[in-house]
């Protein structure tokens, strides 16, 4: 799996953007127990917030269980990711990325994601909660066949 990660960061960041950098690098990597290790014991995932067909109490994923559930439910069944980062404002213990998220599927199936991801750091900059707040039925809109496989 090819590591797709775009970011213009200078050297000095926040705790909680590098942690974002980190989470998106384990993911693009497909490194379940590297993104794992990222998260504080009782954290928290919210992917989408709200109800969806990933959470449909939109209560969020919790602790290193519902975390590690998460991603076998969503993050495994990823060929590829590719994120790209459009803006990214800091503030105290958090940060708001505004992103694209592209995923590719096996067979060349590819979505574009819109979102926002807020990511909030503990002290120790491990992650507390990461929220993402995209419209599950937009991101479907752009489904389609594409037999490009580069991210």
């Amino acid at each position: 799996m090819s590591v797709t990660v775009c970011w213009d960061v200078d050297a000095q960041q926040p705790p909680a953007r590098v942690a974002a950098l980190r989470s998106m690098e384990a993911v693009a990597a497909g490194d379940k127990q590297r993104w794992l290790d990222l998260f504080d014991p009782t954290a928290v995932i919210e992917d989408p917030v709200g109800p969806s067909g990933f959470d449909e109490e939109g209560k969020g994923h919790h602790g290193a269980d519902g975390i590690s559930a998460f991603w076998d439910l969503t993050i495994a069944n990823v060929q590829r990711f590719r994120f790209v980062v459009h803006d990214s404002h800091a503030g105290g213990d958090e940060v708001a990325n505004v992103a694209t998220i592209t995923t590719l599927f096996d067979g060349g199936y590819r979505v574009d994601t819109d979102c926002v991801i807020v990511y909030k750091a503990g002290s120790d900059g491990r992650l507390l909660s990461v929220r993402a707040f995209w419209e599950p039925e937009r991101a479907a809109a752009t489904a389609r066949q594409d037999d490009d496989t580069s991210p």
